[in-house]
């Protein structure tokens, strides 16, 4: 599996079915300034907060933008409601893992949604705060109440986003040293941490 994070909340993960690429793309919304893809060809787009402004898609994806659940080429992915912010959560399950990508979420989580979240083996969150993503103090507690084994924070400072917090705040608040810092990350189920929580700052790729 592949991911790459493109500013904001958008990342776009690559997963094999068989011999076949499989191309899953969350939360491509056109930002108002920076560098930023004019189009994508993904099989599944994902949008936590419906489609208005999203980025120009290309050969008919499959597009999830409500609560729902669908399998595409083995990925199977379900989406539900955050707490009152108007977000969504997804879930996707390939290649053996589990991914959870929170969205453009705001509020502290409670019990009822983690419960929901339950155990993932990848946590994909934004961390910028500035009201429009969790603060990085919040995100630090869900990362640390979830225990996922592999952290990637988005949805701070960058290019097309200014405003919001850098990724060191989050850092400070988890106390995690960043075990890979690149433009892309490779990850394979063998190759996850046992008993501990990796942190993985990934470079905006655009």
């Amino acid at each position: 599996m592949h991911i790459s994070w493109l500013g904001q909340t958008c990342v776009k993960i690559q997963t094999k079915n068989l011999d076949e690429d499989v191309v899953i793309l969350l939360d491509a919304y056109r930002p108002e300034k920076g560098d930023f893809p004019r189009s994508f060809t993904p099989n599944i787009a994902l949008y936590s907060h419906g489609t208005k402004n999203a980025a120009t898609l290309s050969q008919d994806p499959f597009v999830l933008d409500t609560v729902g659940e669908c399998e595409i080429k083995n990925a199977g992915v379900y989406s539900f409601p955050s707490e009152g912010d108007g977000n969504l959560i997804f879930k996707i399950a390939t290649e053996g893992l589990l991914v959870v990508h929170l969205g453009k979420i705001t509020k502290k989580i409670g019990e009822a949604l983690l419960e929901k979240i339950g155990d993932p083996d990848i946590l994909i969150l934004p961390v910028g705060g500035k009201g429009e993503y969790l603060t990085p103090e919040d995100a630090a507690q869900v990362v640390g109440t979830i225990e996922p084994r592999i952290v990637i924070p988005v949805g701070f400072q960058c290019d097309t986003e200014s405003d919001v917090l850098p990724v060191s705040d989050f850092i400070k608040e988890t106390g995690l040293r960043p075990d890979v810092t690149d433009k892309k990350i490779i990850i394979k189920k063998k190759d996850l941490p046992a008993d501990e929580t990796k942190l993985m700052i990934l470079e905006k790729n655009y």
